[in-house]
């Protein structure tokens, strides 16, 4: 029996793994395993992800996505969907891309034990944030 008092927002803020689902050129769905961070105030699901990867020149293409959280359990699930925005790659470690990176880290994982070196991998490995605006969200509480 589902939990009508079920906020999904509530595990999408507890989990850090999710699925995110992207468009393929073909239409078909592309999914990919992510670290995400959730920012309540924005209501904004934060994914750092490779310039050139699949899901990045999907959203590139198609700027709209899903991500799905699943409970440890797999009783509780949500689904967050809505449009994206991309920022970066970045060309500069102390760029504004790169800035946003760091703020990713912040949220997710607190204070990094060197950020210059943080920095300068975010520009050699051509990283690029996806925020996605939460339109949609949706899921259930099944014990």
């Amino acid at each position: 029996m589902a939990d009508d008092t079920y906020d999904p927002r509530t595990l999408i803020a507890d989990s850090s793994l999710g699925i995110l689902a992207t468009i393929r050129a073909n239409g078909l769905p592309q999914l990919s395993p992510v670290t995400t961070v959730y920012d309540r105030d924005a209501d904004t699901v934060l994914v750092s992800m490779t310039a050139g990867r699949a899901k990045t020149v999907n959203l590139r293409r198609d700027p709209r996505a899903a991500v799905e959280f699943t409970s440890a359990d797999g009783y509780t699930w949500a689904t967050a969907e809505g449009a994206v925005t991309l920022t970066g790659p970045g060309t500069e470690p102390d760029g504004p891309e790169v800035d946003a990176l760091v703020e990713y880290y912040r949220r997710g994982a607190g204070e990094h034990p060197d950020w210059d070196e943080y920095r300068s991998v975010m520009v050699s490995d051509r990283r690029v944030l996806m925020t996605l605006h939460i339109e949609r969200v949706y899921g259930e509480k099944l014990r």
